[in-house]
């Protein structure tokens, strides 16, 4: 087997360790180890894709690993994370919220993988998810324990019932079908001016999420659900305009039709 075809399983091997140590910290009290661990995970999965393209080593055995670490690192781990921190104050709603998101993860991994096959979409899908994918899912659902690091949210058995609240709500974001941006178009072409600014910008970033890795990460989720309502108006523009082009060709044929039948009659007139 070429190595090509290997490295990019690695990746997605590493990131699968990543996802399970994140469990491990998570039973030890290590809560910042388990977030970090976690966000690993995430940026392991965004590479092992890119990785496969880029040596041109993707499998089919290669996507079916993705999604089982997926399913692990993005709907286990962090169900069982916040669980343990605070919804398991909640008792058995507690419980039922996080087989809710475990779940929903499982569901929209599975939904991801059919649409893949469909012939029928437009370019311009690429820009979009439909719901909320896993790892952002994963990043988003543990907004609570950002918070608690930041001494916003109290590790109180009083918040449990609204934690198990939003993390359903998630959970539905995940399996439900409102588009979201799915940033594969983003950076793609880059123009000769922006380059220093953005690699200016990239350090900058680089440094924040260092020092302050938890107030990035709040602020980062937080910017991301706000970004649904924009992403929703979008496609809905792109897929009315879709709409109003076939109309619009649909017509054209009809007249590029009769057109033709009408000629058909002179030649048999003649």
């Amino acid at each position: 087997m070429p190595l090509r075809l290997i490295l990019p399983n690695m990746v997605t091997l590493l990131a699968l360790c990543s996802g399970l140590t994140a469990v491990r910290m998570a039973y030890e009290g290590r809560w910042e180890f388990a977030v970090g661990a976690v966000l690993i995970a995430a940026v392991l999965d965004a590479l092992d894709g890119r990785v496969a393209r880029l040596l041109k080593g993707t499998s089919r055995f290669g996507a079916e690993l993705d999604s089982l670490a997926d399913f692990v690192n993005f709907g286990v781990t962090p169900a069982l994370m916040l669980y343990l921190w605070i919804l398991k104050e909640a008792g058995s709603i507690g419980w039922i919220a996080a087989l809710a998101f475990a779940i929903s993860a499982a569901l929209r991994l599975a939904r991801f993988n059919v649409a893949l096959d469909d012939p029928d979409k437009p370019a311009w899908a690429v820009q979009f998810f439909t719901g909320v994918p896993a790892p952002a899912g994963a990043l988003t659902v543990l907004i609570p324990i950002y918070w608690g690091f930041l001494g916003v949210l109290p590790q109180w058995p009083e918040f449990a019932p609204g934690v198990a609240l939003f993390t359903i709500g998630i959970a539905f974001l995940m399996i439900s079908r409102l588009p979201t941006y799915s940033g594969k178009t983003v950076g793609t072409r880059i123009r000769r001016d922006y380059v220093l600014p953005l690699f200016v910008v990239a350090v900058l970033l680089v440094a924040l999420t260092v020092s302050y890795p938890f107030q990035v990460v709040a602020l980062v989720s937080a910017l991301y659900l706000v970004s649904i309502p924009f992403a929703w108006q979008s496609h809905r523009k792109l897929l009315l305009a879709d709409r109003n082009l076939a109309s619009d060709d649909d017509g054209d044929c009809e007249d590029t039709d009769l057109d033709h039948l009408g000629d058909k009659h002179k030649g048999d007139a003649s």
